[in-house]
């Protein structure tokens, strides 16, 4: 799929500020400094679309994006290190909860995870909550340009490793780098080939 338009939409607060769900809705999410905002632009193939930042933790709401006047991307608060206070913390988590588990139009939330570092349980745990509340996920690891593809290739089995330790399959997952633009076509297939099965009449408006 080639991504001709891609706009800002809306910042929300809350679930309940959100666009109208009447078009398939893709989010993504992943721990502070994972490098999402780069993946986004690296995508839709409109730099500087979503604020990039050496400040982990600074997309604070959600953020949603017109592709092709047809479906939503969605950029959620990163969780985990970010500089913020408790109180912060459980409001972003709240904001998170209420929008992944509200979402009438959300087909798919992409986890994010960055390649280098071995399985952290905060990501576990987020997508175990996921899992048990039946939000359809796919993984990609980001940063794949930072380490050999041998290295990439035994963190990604490290991972799956872990994953199976609790799920009975490894989630579909992605390589990708934003530096190399890797891994944008594969993405962008998967979500067109999830808009063949989408059904608007599903939609709850």
């Amino acid at each position: 799929m080639k991504i001709k338009e891609a706009a800002f939409l809306t910042s929300s607060i809350e679930v309940t500020m959100c666009p109208k769900p009447d078009k398939p809705e893709y989010a993504f999410i992943g721990r502070s400094n994972v490098g999402k905002s780069s993946l986004i632009n690296m995508i839709t193939g409109k730099a500087g679309l979503a604020k990039t930042s050496g400040t982990p933790g600074k997309t604070q709401l959600i953020n949603h994006f017109l592709i092709d006047n047809k479906w939503y991307l969605v950029d959620l608060p990163g969780y985990g290190f970010a500089k913020v206070s408790r109180t912060d913390r459980e409001k972003f988590e709240k904001m998170i909860n209420n929008f992944l588990f509200e979402r009438t139009n959300l087909i798919n939330t992409f986890v994010l995870i960055d390649v280098r570092h071995a399985a952290q349980k905060l990501d576990l745990k987020f997508m175990e909550t996921l899992g048990i509340n039946g939000i359809p996920f796919s993984i990609i690891f980001t940063k794949a340009d930072k380490i050999s593809k041998t290295a990439v290739n035994e963190s990604v089995k490290a991972y799956e490793a872990a994953m199976l330790q609790t799920w009975e399959n490894m989630p579909k997952y992605f390589i990708s780098s934003s530096e190399i633009k890797t891994g944008k076509e594969e993405i962008t297939s998967f979500i067109e080939s999830l808009h063949d099965l989408y059904d608007p009449n599903l939609l709850l408006s």
